[in-house]
């Protein structure tokens, strides 16, 4: 359910995350680009300029979808034959679900296929989870089921296309209008450069071993907590929802562990 009515059941946890790379074994977006569109060289050309601020993610993944001219259905087909679920993920689907812990996604690719692959990977229950991303749209004159027919159509005019930030900022404040209601803990979870804008906005930040996020982090002195999947994710979340282990604690050690590497 969208805000505010995820509210409405007073989760003890909200749980915020990416889709592509996160979620899933590798990026829709990514895969669609190398093997469909214009190739990996040029498209980690283009995540290393949005690092570097040399360019706005918008503007570079607009680019990548644009490279890509098969037909809409088509890339959905292809999709769901190569990508792969994290083998954890449905470990802590089914824990949040039992426990009352909402998970949202919030991507920057497109609903449609975000949908898709819930479903394909998950089952009937990736019916449930909120998405919050881009969409897609009919290219004019041509259609989404012809070639070149189709466009992302972006959630939002900022330089992110989905600023991630603006869905998540509105639970932070309704908590901090609403000092004697119980805040749940709120975690997110990423890997890319799409998820630079999210990176500050939630109590604890798991971010994916070897990806862009960590060199964000780490370069702008955002703490984080290192994720390889979810079985990771899982225990520490379930520890922190079990009064065993708290926010501050494990940044504690988040931040003890980086100044024993500088």
């Amino acid at each position: 359910m969208p805000f505010p009515q995820t509210l409405e059941a007073k989760p003890k946890c909200i749980f915020f995350t990416d889709f592509d790379g996160t979620i899933t074994l590798h990026d829709s977006n990514d895969w669609m680009t190398d093997n469909l569109g214009f190739g990996g060289d040029r498209r980690r050309q283009g995540n290393k300029e949005v690092l570097e601020g040399k360019d706005t993610f918008r503007d570079s993944f607009r680019a990548m979808m644009d490279s890509v001219k098969t037909p809409f259905p088509d890339c959905i087909k292809a999709l769901c034959d190569n990508i792969k679920l994290d083998p954890y993920f449905n470990d802590f689907y089914k824990w949040s679900r039992e426990n009352g812990v909402p998970v949202i996604v919030l991507s920057s690719g497109m609903t449609p296929i975000i949908r898709a692959l819930l479903v394909h990977l998950i089952g009937p229950e990736g019916n449930d989870i909120e998405i919050v991303s881009n969409e897609v749209a009919d290219r004019p004159p041509k259609k989404m089921a012809e070639e070149a027919g189709w466009q992302i159509k972006f959630h939002d005019e900022s330089g992110f296309g989905h600023d991630k930030s603006l869905t998540i900022r509105p639970y932070a404040k309704y908590f901090e209008d609403n000092p004697n209601e119980p805040r749940p803990t709120m975690f997110y979870a990423g890997d890319g450069v799409s998820d630079l804008s999210a990176a500050r906005e939630t109590d604890l930040l798991f971010a994916k071993k070897g990806h862009d996020l960590i060199t964000y982090c780490e370069r702008e002195g955002v703490p984080f907590t290192v994720f390889e999947d979810w079985q990771s994710i899982l225990a520490t979340t379930k520890a922190i929802f079990e009064g065993k282990t708290s926010v501050k604690e494990l940044a504690a050690e988040s931040a003890e562990k980086a100044n024993e590497k500088n």
